[in-house]
């Protein structure tokens, strides 16, 4: 253990010192925070479209001056409702004494509503009013939006992570391999633990990254106010995020490497990794587009039950919309018997071909050797 150790520190400190890691760092600092700040900057005026049945609109205007509204009337309270469904309309103010919604009504289109309508009341009447009934004719879509936004970045981010650190490795095997320094390394260490160490570093090297990615994507988010948009659980949704990430790392990684110590130059190591990088691709697509139409669907909770899909899939579903916890934990314990078994089979591999020089070396003779 004191081997692989060793072998994981060398990894995170040739990474940490290198400047493309820390110019590389500091430019995706820079952007998270923009991106986070970038709907603030981008946003115009508020808009939203009104209708009325059997109800005098009323004054938004003068109280939000830099809100745009529109308003259409109702014949009755089922037209209003449908077109509340239908996404015709934001709300309808019913008979003076009620508003419906779809969902959770926005927060400042609530409290404008509520402060006009009373305003405009007390002026007429001079006496105590009650505050509108506000009553949602369909489910509760408060969050969808930031659901769906957040799942959209961790997909694209978690896609990009595993596809880079996943090569991070298999170049460091092949680089050790190819000039043969590996054979030096393997008189002192055994070859799990330099495999194992350069996982565990180079893991860990992600891992600075994510962290990164993610204190500097919340606290933009905070600071520019967007964070209150965000659903509840967000620590558990961010822890969530790093296990899921650690463990689709261990297992691509993993056959990362195991792939690229059958090869001995550089040039050959995209071939090899080309049955991993499209299972990669192919979470990555599953996840968008289930992230962007029904994450709820079946597609969404079969892959994100099954191994290796799950490590993209699932994540974008915790953030998207609400997972059953048995189902959570299923597809983790599937996980990490999976790689377990990427483990297992990727030591094997690497032990019998990191040595072998030359052509490249077919897996399945590797297999079979004895």
């Amino acid at each position: 253990m004191n081997g692989l150790m060793l072998v994981a520190r060398r990894e995170i400190v040739t990474q940490i010192r290198t400047k493309a890691f820390v110019i590389g760092l500091i430019i995706t600092a820079v952007l998270v925070a923009a991106v986070s700040f970038a709907p603030k900057l981008l946003d115009g005026p508020e808009s939203y479209t009104l209708g009325t049945v059997n109800s005098q609109r009323l004054p938004l205007e003068a109280a939000a001056p830099d809100a745009e509204f529109t308003w259409r009337a109702f014949p009755g309270e089922a037209a209003a409702k449908q077109a509340v469904l239908e996404g015709d309309v934001d709300a309808v103010l019913v008979n003076g004494t009620k508003v419906l919604t779809d969902g959770e009504i926005d927060d400042q289109l609530g409290v404008l509503l509520q402060s006009v309508n009373r305003e405009a009341k007390l002026g007429a009447a001079g006496v105590s009013i009650p505050p509108l009934q506000v009553v949602s004719v369909g489910a509760d879509t408060r969050y969808q939006a930031a659901r769906t936004g957040l799942a959209i970045v961790l997909v694209i981010v978690l896609f990009m992570m595993l596809i880079g650190q996943a090569t991070m490795v298999a170049m460091g095997v092949v680089e050790e391999k190819g000039s043969r320094i590996v054979e030096i390394l393997l008189a002192t260490l055994r070859p799990w633990q330099l495999f194992g160490g350069k996982i565990v570093g180079l893991g860990a090297v992600g891992l600075i990254n994510l962290v990164t990615i993610l204190a500097v994507g919340l606290a933009a988010s905070r600071f520019s106010g967007i964070a209150g948009d965000f659903p509840p659980g967000m620590p558990g949704l961010v822890a969530g995020v790093l296990v899921w990430f650690v463990l689709g790392y261990a297992f691509f990684a993993t056959l990362a490497g195991a792939f690229a110590s059958l090869v001995s130059r550089q040039e050959e190591v995209n071939s090899v990794l080309t049955p991993l990088i499209m299972v990669i691709m192919l979470s990555y697509f599953v996840a968008f587009y289930t992230a962007t139409s029904d994450p709820t669907g079946t597609l969404a909770t079969v892959m994100s039950c099954v191994p290796p899909f799950s490590s993209i899939v699932m994540p974008m579903r915790m953030a998207a919309t609400e997972v059953p916890l048995w189902q959570a934990g299923l597809s983790m314990a599937a996980m990490v018997a999976a790689v377990l078994a990427a483990l297992a089979f990727g030591a094997k591999v690497y032990q019998r071909a990191v040595l072998r020089t030359g052509a490249r070396v077919k897996l399945g003779d590797v297999v079979r050797m004895r």
